[in-house]
């Protein structure tokens, strides 16, 4: 891999984008190493991912504007199909993923961001869907994303101006989780990631099977969908093992994923 590299340990896989001399910019070849290195995670060794860009400055500042620039009314559609069908990848990742944002996180790296599970942010990370002061829309998932996220008005209103946002008004709109120091954002993403990869895996890989499925239905289906994840974690040996330690008062000896 040239511009992502990733490593596992303790269950917990973290992916680091690096294009230097870009601010972790999103061109063709990040986004197929993105899906390759997402293809090759091994769903029984690893619990929950986290991705993060290489550096102080930036997550991921946008989409590449020099691969785009003199693109067609076609090439520029399947351009924007690469980059969804990566992000509708990792939004549907069967584990748990985190965004830990640190710093620029502008364009495609906004959209990188709003398709991972939970996002993180250090205090001078910066959001924003700046795409119409360069005439065109949000072309990896924008437009969806963030209306469900902060609300269709919100999002108009970011999206119509091109506003950019700093990490505080991000966690009061809701489009992060938490913000940190930038010194102690990956100690504290570990740690949630840790809290996470320590649960029974079938039970939270279900769980975000639930909330991404049942979320975009009504309530009658998305309560059926529930109850069918909830009883496909009986007769598990973790469930087992969850409520035996329970009912006995005691620690889990360890979730096995079986």
């Amino acid at each position: 891999m040239e511009f992502v590299s990733y490593k596992c340990e303790n269950f917990i896989g973290v992916l680091t984008i690096s294009r230097p001399n870009a601010l972790n910019a999103l061109n063709s070849k990040v986004l197929d190493e993105l899906r390759e290195t997402f293809d090759k995670i091994d769903l029984e060794t690893t619990r929950v991912v986290i991705i993060t860009g290489a550096g102080e400055k930036s997550f991921v500042a946008g989409a590449d504007i020099s691969e785009m620039s003199n693109a067609s009314t076609s090439e520029a559609e399947k351009f924007g199909k690469k980059g969804n069908d990566v992000f509708r990848k990792i939004e549907t990742f069967p584990l748990p993923v985190i965004a830990a944002i640190n710093g620029f996180s502008l364009g495609g790296g906004c959209e990188l961001a709003m398709a991972c599970d939970i996002r993180l942010c250090s205090e001078n990370a910066v959001f924003g869907q700046p795409e119409v002061g360069l005439g065109i829309t949000p072309g990896f998932g924008g437009t969806q994303r963030l209306a469900r996220l902060v609300g269709p008005g919100k999002a108009k209103e970011l999206i119509y101006a091109g506003n950019n946002i700093k990490a505080e008004e991000a966690l009061k709109i809701g489009l992060v989780n938490h913000v940190y120091a930038l010194e102690s954002l990956m100690e504290e993403a570990m740690k949630l990631a840790s809290k996470i990869a320590k649960n029974a895996p079938i039970a939270v890989r279900a769980s975000k099977k639930a909330i991404n499925t049942g979320i975009d239905t009504d309530m009658d289906r998305a309560i059926i969908i529930e109850q069918k994840l909830f009883a496909s974690c009986f007769e598990t040996e973790d469930q087992r093992e969850g409520m035996k330690a329970f009912l006995e008062k005691r620690k889990v000896e360890a979730f096995k994923n079986k």
